[in-house]
C-alpha cells in the first residue's frame, strides 16, 4: 500500500477514535446529570413510583440505568428503566 494511503487511513481511524471518545465522554457526563436531578433518600437511593406495583419505592439504580427491582421483559419495568434513563421518571 502507498505510504501516503497508509498515512492517510491511519489519521482518519485516530480522528474517529478521538470523536468517539468525545461523544462517550459527552454521553457519560449527561448520565451524570440526569441521575444527580433525581430526587434521593438520605441513603443516595432514588425515590421513585413503581408502575408495576403501583407504590413509592426507593431503591437503588444501576450504571446501566435500571433500577434494583427491574425485571427484564416486563413492559412496566422496561419502561420505569427508559423513564429513568431520561430524567422523567415519576418520584415522590
Amino acid at each position: 500500500m502507498d505510504e501516503r494511503l497508509e498515512r492517510f487511513v491511519r489519521e482518519k481511524f485516530r480522528s474517529a477514535g478521538r470523536q468517539y471518545a468525545r461523544a462517550k465522554q459527552a454521553y457519560d457526563d449527561g448520565r451524570r446529570e440526569l441521575d444527580a436531578d433525581l430526587p434521593r433518600d438520605e441513603d443516595g437511593n432514588v425515590r421513585l413510583v413503581c408502575r408495576r406495583h403501583a407504590e413509592r419505592r426507593a431503591v437503588s439504580v444501576a450504571a446501566t440505568g435500571h433500577p434494583a427491582c427491574f425485571e427484564a421483559g416486563h413492559p412496566d419495568c422496561e419502561g420505569c428503566a427508559e423513564d429513568v434513563l431520561s430524567g422523567v421518571v415519576e418520584t415522590w
